[in-house]
């Protein structure tokens, strides 16, 4: 059963779980639940998705109930009137805050304008050693993208070098796979914790929030995590 966090008569969203895909994907042949379908199911209506998130991203997911909604939103995604913000655990202290500024590679290897801001809100240190430390050090942050290019938050942590702990793709495999042995922890954690924007009919400001899913939470209280 899906977690639905808002509803009304044109639009839906859910608290997408850790490991789900949005709809089939090629890319992704072993999956066999799907985000889009399984709320279709639940609560008997048509649904299309107005965004995406990563299969191994939780948090805020939207979907229309109507076409035309559907259009109107995608738009506001499209021209940066939608606010986002996500939680994500870097390894390493990361700065107080940052504006990353850094264009991204379509599929097609054409670039595109990226931009992403952070603040930490709160940094770790546990007694485990790793590589030729004693310890090992973590950041916290709330990142809100001005842009939404394909895995976007991922990359650009990668790019100044505070990875996202679980990204496989643009991560770091040593820490990746000291998480999954040391807390048996096989997800990613990067979470859509909000969205905000106006309602395409109502004309409302509407605010989204998703809670933290259990094993994002697991985790952070497993490396005293305050927050």
């Amino acid at each position: 059963m899906l977690e639905i966090i808002y509803q009304d008569d044109h639009l839906i969203a859910i608290n997408k779980p850790h490991g789900l895909l949005v709809h089939r994907s090629k890319i992704a042949n072993d999956a066999t639940e799907f985000a889009l379908q399984m709320l279709r199911d639940q609560i008997g209506r048509q649904v299309s998705p107005v965004h995406r998130l990563d299969r191994k991203t939780g948090g805020v997911l939207l979907f229309a109930f109507e076409k035309d909604v559907e259009i109107a939103m995608q738009k506001q995604f499209q021209e940066a009137l939608v606010g986002k913000k996500y939680l994500a655990i870097l390894r390493g202290y990361a700065p107080d805050q940052l504006d990353i500024d850094y264009p991204l590679a379509k599929e097609n290897g054409n670039m595109q304008e990226a931009f992403t801001s952070f603040v930490t809100l709160e940094r770790v240190e546990i007694e485990v050693p790793f590589g030729k430390h004693q310890t090992s050090r973590y950041s916290l942050v709330e990142a809100t993208p001005k842009t939404g290019r394909m895995h976007q938050l991922r990359r650009h942590f990668a790019h100044i070098f505070y990875p996202i702990i679980g990204d496989r793709k643009h991560g770091c495999n040593k820490q990746n796979k000291f998480f999954k042995v040391q807390f048996e922890m096989t997800t990613m954690l990067l979470h859509a914790s909000q969205l905000t924007f106006k309602h395409p009919v109502i004309g409302d400001e509407i605010n989204i929030n998703a809670n933290l899913h259990t094993e994002f939470k697991r985790i952070m209280e497993l490396m005293n995590f305050i927050s």
